[in-house]
């Protein structure tokens, strides 16, 4: 009877919290409409990449790709970035290894920020051993 109360108590709350816009919007993939920015122009800028690490802070003014990749960036990590496109997974992955390989002084002030717990450090790791794994077994 318990288990019959939960289940239905969900069901009603689902319906009644929920409106079928709200539920469609947390399903819409991400704009893709800055999917063409050349990341690795932006990754060897120091300007560039230093102008979107500020950004990413709320510590200085935000491009329109820049404040939209802001707005995201917690859901995308959040949802290991399942409303993103093709082009966008790639250009994330790139741009977290190149942080967190080159540019340490940038991950750690943004992992304070996105990542406090270490959880997205802890995937980057464990990626990069499943890739050293699968190039050395052939």
């Amino acid at each position: 009877m318990e288990k019959l109360f939960v289940i239905v108590l969900v069901f009603l709350l689902s319906k009644c919290c929920f409106t079928e816009d709200q539920v469609e919007t947390t399903k819409k993939p991400y704009d893709t409409k800055f999917d063409n920015i050349d990341i690795d122009d932006v990754l060897k800028n120091e300007r560039l990449l230093k102008n979107y690490v500020k950004c990413l802070q709320s510590e200085g003014p935000c491009t329109p790709d820049g404040k939209m990749l802001r707005d995201t960036l917690p859901d995308a990590l959040l949802t290991k970035c399942e409303k993103c496109s093709e082009r966008q997974r790639y250009a994330s992955m790139k741009v977290i290894h190149y942080l967190i390989e080159e540019r340490k002084d940038y991950w750690s002030e943004l992992e304070k920020i996105y990542d406090p717990d270490g959880t997205y450090r802890n995937h980057y790791l464990l990626d990069k051993l499943a890739s050293v794994n699968r190039t050395s077994a052939t």
